[in-house]
Formats: C-alpha cells, sequence, structure tokens
C-alpha cells in the first residue's frame, strides 16, 4: 500500500472526483478526513466499508477560520497530516454565457471559492504539514485552463489561477520538503459535468472525446491514480507540476 501511515485532507469530497479521490487515498492506506460544505457521510461511509479509515468534517474554503478548524480536526483525528487535495471548486452549477455577458456575483462567486477558497486551505494547513516533515499538496485545475474553455471564463480563469498557484507555492515550499503539483482533468462524467453541460451533455460528450487522442469520456478512476502517484512518495522528487489527464487533448 502506498500511503500507508499517511494522513490525507480533501476538499469537495462529498461527490464525484472529490469522493473518488478520498476512496483511492483511503484504498492505498492513507486516513482520510473529507471535507465539503455539503456533508461527507455517504464518502466515509464507501471507505470504511472498503476497510478504510476516514472522517468527515464540514468546511466552508471561503472562510479561513473555517479552514483553520479542519487542520485542528486532523490533528486531533490523527496526529498528523501528509497530503492536501484541493479538489473543492464552483463548477457544476455554473451559468455558461459568452464573457461579456457572464454574471458580475458569479464572477465573483468563483474566483472567491476556486482561487481564494485553495489559497485559504493551503495557509491554514501549511504549518502542520511542515511539522509533519513535509508532505504533497495536490491542486486540482482543469484542463480548461490551458485548451480555453467557450462560455466558461470565469471557471477558466479560476483554474488558470491555480496553475499559478501551484508554480508559486512550489518555488517557496520546496526547502519545507512540501510538493506542490496540479493535476488537470479533461471533463470527467460525474455529476457535475452533467449539471454544467445541462441538457447539452451528450453532445458535449461526443465533441470531447472526438478531441481526445484516446477516444473516450474520462471516468472518476482515470483521474485517481494520478492523485494517488502524486501523494505517494514515488512522487517524490516531482513539484510545481500540472498533470494533465485528458486523453490526450493538450500536449503541454
Amino acid at each position: 500500500m502506498q500511503l500507508k501511515k499517511k494522513v490525507a485532507v480533501v476538499t469537495g469530497a462529498a461527490r464525484g472526483l472529490g469522493r473518488a479521490y478520498a476512496q483511492a487515498l483511503a484504498s492505498e492506506g492513507a486516513s482520510v478526513l473529507a471535507c465539503d460544505v455539503n456533508p461527507c457521510g455517504d464518502t466515509v461511509m464507501a471507505i470504511r466499508e472498503a476497510g478504510g479509515i476516514a472522517e468527515e468534517t464540514c468546511v466552508d474554503i471561503t472562510e479561513f477560520t473555517s479552514c483553520q478548524a479542519v487542520a485542528e480536526q486532523v490533528l486531533r483525528s490523527f496526529g498528523r497530516i501528509d497530503v492536501l487535495v484541493n479538489n473543492a471548486a464552483l463548477y457544476g452549477g455554473l451559468k455558461g454565457a459568452r464573457f461579456e455577458l457572464l454574471e458580475e456575483d458569479q464572477w465573483d462567486s468563483v474566483m472567491t471559492v476556486n482561487v481564494k477558497g485553495v489559497w485559504n486551505v493551503c495557509r491554514a494547513l501549511v504549518q502542520p504539514l511542515r511539522d509533519s516533515g513535509g508532505g504533497s499538496i495536490i491542486n486540482v485545475a482543469s484542463l480548461a485552463a490551458v485548451y480555453g474553455l467557450p462560455y466558461g471564463l470565469d471557471y477558466v480563469t479560476s483554474k488558470a489561477a491555480v496553475i499559478g498557484m501551484t508554480r508559486g507555492m512550489a518555488r517557496e515550499l520546496g526547502r519545507d520538503n512540501i510538493r506542490v503539483n496540479a493535476v488537470a482533468p479533461s471533463a470527467v462524467m460525474t455529476e457535475g459535468t452533467e449539471e454544467f453541460f445541462g441538457d447539452k451533455f451528450d453532445k458535449a460528450k461526443q465533441v470531447i472525446a472526438s478531441n481526445q487522442v484516446i477516444q473516450r469520456n474520462l471516468e472518476t478512476q482515470d483521474v485517481t491514480g494520478t492523485v494517488v502517484y502524486l501523494a505517494s512518495d514515488a512522487s517524490a522528487m516531482i513539484t510545481g507540476q500540472t498533470h494533465m489527464v485528458d486523453g490526450g487533448s493538450w500536449f503541454l
């Protein structure tokens, strides 16, 4: 088991990719604190039923005090932290439009959650990571940030910022033995993706797959292996990188 004795915090773990990340980390031996603004009971139950170790806590990543409470919770429950997966983001419920017609309130909400939220979680948990001797921060970006998703400039911009934060934090935290990488998936077949595309979902699936070298849509299990790898000691000398998991849509 690649992550035996490690402790991981996963945000946005109530459903979709966040739940899949939490389950995959637990299956490799990590103790997992599943966090979300919504209850993570189903995620925790699935992990425990599979023989893993998990607890849940509520977090509003737009509030730094809420993120500090997560840091306190993980230390109370498990005594340390080794892995942080910043997955929580606004995505599924967003209303797409030409960039000049996007609602300003939605733009502000996306930046607050997807950008400030990642910063909040990282700054709340960085000292416990230092105290554990280092570890791995994995920020979830998106293919949209490098490919350019039309009618979703707010989301595109926020995920481009996540890639920039990843690079900047990697430069700062190397001396603390903390690696910082990003994972940038294409559209994964989750509830959030279906909500995002709405009645255009079936058509979007076809278009997305046709633009890939490997022409099938991504499922959650196609992304979790990269997260487990970045959480493990197998990636001990990898930091500041954005790992595209997109079936060959974009070559860096």
